[in-house]
Parts: structure tokens; sequence; C-alpha cells
């Protein structure tokens, strides 16, 4: 999650809805395994991708920032293998707490074995999954405050350009329109290296998703969209796939599809 700047559309949730109520508890039950929720669906869909992009050997280097890492670290499984450091980050002092809760391996921390147990199997390292823990919580060297609406997102702190940049589920819901979108997205890609990667992943056709008995407004995003904003920002898609969702029994949020994309920002002339 990012910091949602104050928002002439008074139905937006901005920054002081998510300081004051977004529930990381009641956000990470999305991503229980093996109860058939919408974000299982999402899990799925988006670890294969991870999967495959670091473990490909292009997608690598010295340091991976996450723009808006909320409480998770699914996100982080497969780079931790291709990344010397990780930089976590987000707005909310509570999703700090909670990522460091699980870095410390503090009681009542989320227990993410099922999707470690699953990352070591698509990765073939099956029975591996401690070694996959150690080695993330060895390579996680910060969490960061994140404001994607700043031209630094990580002001006052001043970090060296990335190597990689990976963002999900963030910039649509930080971002109240399309114009702030764009110049989210080029906010955060100066803390990429010219050449560098972006690793963007989120969901398309969504307005809103519930947190607990929370309603979070998201912005309604679309394929072409997305291309064309992407691509003004100076990147090259390299891939980019689109899962259209299958149910639309699950009332909590009401996204149409998934989409990952892998882009390569380019070189400075």
């Amino acid at each position: 999650m990012c910091r949602l700047g104050a928002s002439t559309m008074a139905e937006f949730t901005g920054g002081d809805d998510y300081q004051a109520e977004f529930d990381p508890k009641a956000y990470l039950g999305y991503f229980k395994f093996g109860e058939d929720t919408l974000g299982e669906e999402y899990l799925n869909f988006s670890l294969k991708h991870y999967c495959k992009t670091f473990t490909s050997g292009v997608v690598k280097g010295d340091t991976l920032i996450d723009i808006g890492s909320g409480p998770t670290i699914h996100q982080f499984l497969s780079a931790c293998e291709s990344f010397k450091e990780i930089i976590a980050s987000d707005y909310t002092y509570r999703n700090h707490q909670e990522l460091e809760k699980w870095l410390k391996n503090e009681p009542g921390a989320f227990d993410w074995t099922p999707v470690v147990k699953y990352v070591c199997e698509l990765e073939g390292n099956r029975g591996k999954e401690a070694e996959k823990v150690a080695k993330l919580r060895k390579t996680i060297k910060q969490v960061l405050k994140c404001d994607v609406h700043q031209s630094n997102p990580m002001d006052p702190i001043v970090l060296p350009p990335a190597d990689c940049l990976i963002s999900s589920l963030c910039l649509e819901a930080a971002c109240k329109d399309l114009t702030t979108y764009r110049i989210a997205l080029k906010n955060i890609s100066s803390l990429l290296k010219p050449a560098g990667h972006l690793v963007l992943s989120g969901v398309l056709g969504c307005s809103f998703y519930m947190v607990g008995p929370k309603r979070f407004s998201c912005l309604v995003l679309g394929e072409e969209f997305l291309r064309e904003a992407l691509s003004d920002t100076g990147f090259i898609i390299q891939e980019f796939e689109v899962l259209v969702r299958d149910d639309n029994i699950d009332d909590s949020c009401d996204f149409s599809g998934k989409f990952f994309i892998l882009a390569r920002k380019e070189e400075a002339i």
C-alpha cells in the first residue's frame, strides 16, 4: 500500500484513511492458501510469473526496491534468489510493523509457510522452505516509508538507483485518476537505473476492495492505458500478461482481470 494523496473526489480513500483504518491482519486474510479466496487466485497468477521472471537469469542485480509492499512478502520469494539486497517500502506504519514482525520471526506474525512451500515447488526446490525463509529474511535489508506522490518517493532518504523495481496492487490504490497514476509512475521510475527492470502487477477494471468491513477505493485500469503510460514514461514492455477473472461470486473486490508486466527502462541517451 502506498500513500494516497488528498483527493478532490471525497469518495476516494486517501492516505489518512489508510493510516487510520487499513488493517493489515484483515488484508492478510486474502493470502491464506487453501481457502479458495480471491487472494489465492491472485497469488497463483503472480507467483508463477515472479518465479519465471526471477529464475530466468535476465532480471537480476544488486538491489531490488518494492513500492508499496503492504504487509506481504510473497512478492520477494523468488526475487531473493536473484538480488543481494531487497528494500521493502510502504506508506502506513501498521504495514511496517507487520512486515518487521515476520522479519524478526516474532509471535503473531502471519504464517506464510503454505505460500513458501508453493514457491519452492515452482522453483524445483521442494522441501527447502526453511532455507528460502532464512535467505529472504537476510536479503530484506530495509523497510522504508514510501509516498508515490513525491518526486522522490523515499524522501528524505535518497537511495542509489536500483537494478529492479517491483510494485504489486499499489498504484491503482494510490492514485485517484489516470493523470495522478502517470505522475506516480514517473516518480517511482526515478528510483530505477537506466536499462533496469520494472515488474508491475495488479488488477484491471477494479473500483474498490474490502479490508475487513472497510471499503477502499481503486482506480479502474485498462490494458491500453497501462501500455501507453509505460511507454510515455520511458519503458519498453517485454511481457504483458492478462488473466480474465473466472468468477464473480466474491463481492469483496470488483476487478475484471489480473495483469503482470515486465518492462525495461530505456537507457539514457
